[in-house]
């Protein structure tokens, strides 16, 4: 058995997930949503490359007001992904706070957030980009 310095399966396991692709959205309707490579049909979702889960608000206390936090975000900043897309609900309902945004903005991240039916649209645009996106999904309200 061959052991690798640790070095290098630092260095393999950067290059592995800066190689995976972010997923697209396959379908959305009123609180549902369907990832490409899950089965999992989402009511709130978090999208990275790589992957996706289910968006519990409890994990974070998180409610429409005042909405997204850092805490909400901080996941999908750790895969390493250039533009994260926060989709509001359908009606905007689902505020982002200032302090939410710069926190993405100092971690160099690109930030959209937009209406969630415009939200999918442009982060599925930037996945056929081949952009390194994530994003955060509220499909209802």
């Amino acid at each position: 058995m061959r052991v690798e310095p640790s070095w290098l399966n630092q260095l393999l396991k950067i290059s592995v997930k800066f190689l995976m692709t972010s997923p697209e959205i396959a379908s959305l309707s009123w609180g549902q949503m369907k990832v490409k490579g899950s089965n999992t049909t989402y009511k709130d979702c978090k999208v990275w490359p790589g992957g996706s889960r289910t968006w519990d608000w409890r994990e974070t206390g998180t409610e429409h007001s005042p909405g997204v936090q850092p805490a909400d975000v901080k996941e999908v900043v750790e895969k390493g992904v250039q533009t994260l897309v926060i989709g509001r609900g359908m009606s905007e309902a689902l505020k982002v706070p200032s302090s939410t945004v710069e926190y993405l903005k100092k971690h160099g991240i690109d930030v959209q957030v937009l209406q969630t039916e415009q939200a999918v649209k442009e982060y599925n645009a930037l996945v056929a980009q081949g952009v390194r996106v994530g994003g955060v999904f509220h499909s209802t309200c």
